[in-house]
């Protein structure tokens, strides 16, 4: 075999080949590894003392890993002008209805959704129990819920 010939697997056998194709054959082969493999794996990039030094994600996701972490795709944030109105009246509604109860009972409502105060909390501050907050609340809540049916 001459120096400036090379050999090359093909078909379960080797074909002695110049240089040059030796050359295009491996480039290629390694262009094939690179879209078969490289690509598909993550790789850890260390420094000199062993530490990651940095993590080069796949850049190909498998469906299963989207689905897991609830990916979407072409996800579209914008909203539909028919929610935004229909949120709208719907809160048009629930204010009408604030409107209709009285102060006590609304201050209540407002504390604990508004404020987010907890029924613990506003029980404290008005010197009664956690479940006389709480019936008072569902109590308010049928008041505003028979408003909103109207």
């Amino acid at each position: 075999m001459d120096a400036d010939k090379k050999r090359v697997w093909v078909s379960g056998q080797y074909i002695e080949v110049t240089g040059a194709v030796y050359d295009a054959y491996m480039k290629g082969d390694r262009k094939i590894r690179y879209f078969e493999n490289d690509l598909k794996t993550e790789r850890v990039l260390m420094d000199t003392d062993g530490h990651i030094k940095q993590i080069i994600p796949s850049r190909e996701d498998s469906l299963d890993r989207l689905m897991d972490d609830n990916a979407e795709q072409f996800t579209d944030h914008h909203e539909i002008v028919e929610d935004m109105v229909l949120r709208k009246i719907s809160a048009e509604k629930l204010y009408q209805a604030l409107a209709e109860l009285s102060e006590k009972e609304r201050e209540l409502i407002v504390a604990l959704f508004f404020e987010e105060k907890t029924e613990r909390e506003l029980a404290a501050v008005l010197g009664i129990s956690q479940p006389a907050v709480h019936k008072q609340k569902n109590k308010i809540l049928k008041k505003l819920k028979t408003f909103l049916e109207k």
